[in-house]
């Protein structure tokens, strides 16, 4: 049975999460702007053998709008705060996108406490690149823009589409050509729950973290799933994997729904992957 709570943390703010099943948790943390129902292809199948708890992160999807607190390290705060008020003492954690980057800045601040084994799902280390990488660097480490007035301008864009037509247009990149539109409308709808001017400051942060040595320094057992067709380079995803002795990679081919969005372009391989990782 899927059941929605609501979880408060310490500032005041709320976070709503769909939970399912029973067992080891695994916490899903979608991606910048996204919302825990697009993981509704995936949250059934994975809670036939584990706890699922999917978290619409502050002002995201059905949480409610928070006056503060759109920052990466915010974010991670906040993870702590729902194991703590769930008592989950040792818990398996999926991040698309920018949940990945929650986890990183998570283990920067508190290290491994709580946490048994990751899957990071298509989050390069650096979004923006450093001055002077040449285009080797930058698809080794998966930058999509490439300094920081691209990153500046692309939140202006960000800021000033508040419609679901002009949300399509800047998700439609992040989608394979399989992607059916009434697809694309509905999780465009779901961007646009949270404020756009929240979206945007938050996009800004995300963009310009800098996670190499985190990742560098991570030993937990760890999937890494990326997508030959997405906005991040497969190579920063194989990279991810390399550096860390208890980590794997999978990559989606664009027939396989290799887009940035996987989990939901193809949810039977994406479920049985992880579920198989969770259990081995």
């Amino acid at each position: 049975m899927v059941a929605n709570r609501k979880i408060q943390l310490s500032d005041g703010a709320v976070l709503s999460a769909i939970e399912a099943g029973s067992g080891q948790p695994l916490v899903m943390i979608p991606g910048w702007s996204q919302s825990a129902a697009e993981y509704g292809r995936n949250i059934e199948e994975l809670a036939r053998t584990r706890r699922v708890i999917a978290l619409d992160m502050r002002s995201h999807g059905e949480s409610p709008d928070a006056p503060k607190g759109h920052r990466i390290q915010r974010l991670a705060k906040d993870l702590r705060e729902v194991l703590e008020a769930l008592d989950l003492k040792s818990v398996d954690v999926l991040g698309h996108s920018m949940g990945s980057s929650i986890i990183w800045s998570y283990l920067d601040l508190f290290g491994e406490e709580r946490l048994r084994r990751l899957v990071i799902v298509d989050q390069a280390p650096m979004v923006a690149a450093l001055p002077g990488w040449d285009e080797e660097t930058k698809k080794t480490y998966g930058c999509l823009l490439p300094d920081v007035q691209a990153v500046a301008g692309f939140c202006d864009v960000v800021r000033a589409t508040g419609t679901v037509e002009g949300t399509m247009e800047i998700l439609r990149g992040m989608f394979t050509s399989a992607m059916p539109e009434e697809d694309l409308r509905w999780i465009a709808s779901e961007n646009l729950k949270m404020p756009r001017a929240a979206a945007a400051d938050l996009l800004f942060d995300h963009c310009l973290n800098d996670w190499r040595d985190v990742i560098m320094a991570t030993r937990l057992p760890s999937l890494v799933i990326g997508g030959r067709k997405s906005i991040f380079s497969a190579e920063s995803q194989a990279w991810i994997a390399s550096v860390n002795p208890n980590a794997k990679a999978s990559i989606y081919e664009e027939h396989e729904g290799g887009g940035h969005f996987m989990f939901f372009e193809n949810p039977r391989r994406f479920n049985a992957e992880v579920s198989a990782f969770l259990s081995s």
